[in-house]
């Protein structure tokens, strides 16, 4: 079943200058913070490392959401869980049998979450839904934020959520990706759950009422 719909305002987007202040602008109007960590290999893109995400963590009591664009996401675990992560997310591309990392995510006391790529069928994921607390579906190729909402990944998340539905299993289901009060209708039509946003929240006139305007326009 469909759960209340949380909304994940992602750091990328964010004046780094003043991050502390941007996270405590949000941080009553939100249910999450994704993070996003990219290697410059997996995605042509570096960002963010262990002494930001300790900086975070001092600043807010939000849960910790961190999405693992690397090559060596398995290498990180017990890093990330010190510095205060709550789940980590790895891509099936990197880890096509995600079994072994999966355990390893558990074993650092970690909550561990499946990625998928526009590129990506639903069948890559099909046989390892059960082992994640989250499934997210890229709605952008990832490495870099502010890019348009992929409309073509809608059917898959629909078949996302109609095994999850089926098996009745409590998977999280995020999307990410151009997430904005235009799209994310979208999204909750086809069942997603938790909704990353970037660009529209950290870089609108007023964060707080992008956020409001996302939720009002699920809610209707």
């Amino acid at each position: 079943m469909i759960k209340a719909p949380r909304i994940a305002p992602s750091i990328l987007a964010a004046d780094f200058a003043r991050l502390g202040e941007e996270i405590a602008l949000i941080e009553d109007e939100v249910d999450l913070l994704h993070v996003d960590v990219m290697d410059g290999h997996f995605v042509p893109n570096l960002t963010i490392g262990m002494p930001v995400i300790s900086s975070i963590r001092r600043v807010t009591d939000l849960p910790i959401d961190c999405h693992l664009m690397t090559l060596n996401p398995d290498f990180y675990l017990e890093d990330l869980k010190e510095a205060g992560v709550d789940i980590a997310t790895v891509h099936i591309e990197v880890f096509p049998d995600p079994n072994k990392v999966a355990g390893e995510a558990r074993e650092a006391g970690l909550g561990f979450g499946l990625v998928v790529n526009p590129p990506t069928p639903f069948e890559a994921i099909e046989p390892f839904i059960e082992l994640a607390d989250m499934i997210v579906v890229m709605s952008v190729n990832p490495g870099f934020g502010g890019q348009g909402f992929m409309e073509s990944v809608l059917p898959k998340l629909e078949r996302v959520r109609k095994f999850i539905d089926s098996a009745g299993l409590s998977t999280d289901i995020e999307v990410d990706g151009g997430i904005g009060p235009n799209t994310i209708g979208q999204a909750r039509d086809a069942g997603a759950d938790i909704f990353v946003a970037g660009t529209s929240v950290f870089r609108a006139p007023n964060p707080v009422i992008a956020v409001q305007e996302m939720r009002a326009a699920i809610s209707r």
